[in-house]
């Protein structure tokens, strides 16, 4: 599969995903940081993508998205953008509603 593809593959398939250096226990820079501790202050799982362990997406993903920089928070296939967005969103309660749309409490069969 075309690396395009997989981006697109990955985008679709996963409702909240984060395009991120490092991983959200160990972020490997200060913007990945503050936008992980935004996105996990919305209570929701997430996917991410480390693109320091990826470097076919950090060199594609800035093409694909016509968006340069890292991290990248996409929502229901939609780029949301980067730190400076995210954390805005979440300052002014937009970012938690968009998740939560995005993800559906889980309802437990009983």
């Amino acid at each position: 599969m075309d690396i395009m593809d997989t981006i697109k593959d990955q985008i679709e398939s996963n409702p909240v995903i984060i395009y991120m250096k490092g991983s959200p226990d160990q972020p490997q820079c200060g913007f990945s940081a503050r936008t992980i501790e935004a996105l996990m202050g919305c209570g929701k799982r997430f996917a991410f993508v480390d693109i320091l362990a990826n470097p076919d997406i950090r060199s594609n993903l800035p093409k694909y998205a016509n968006w340069p920089t890292f991290p990248q928070l996409w929502i229901d296939g939609e780029l949301i953008g980067g730190c400076d967005i995210v954390t805005e969103m979440f300052d002014k309660g937009e970012l938690k509603p968009m998740i939560d749309q995005a993800v559906p409490d889980e309802v437990s069969e009983g």
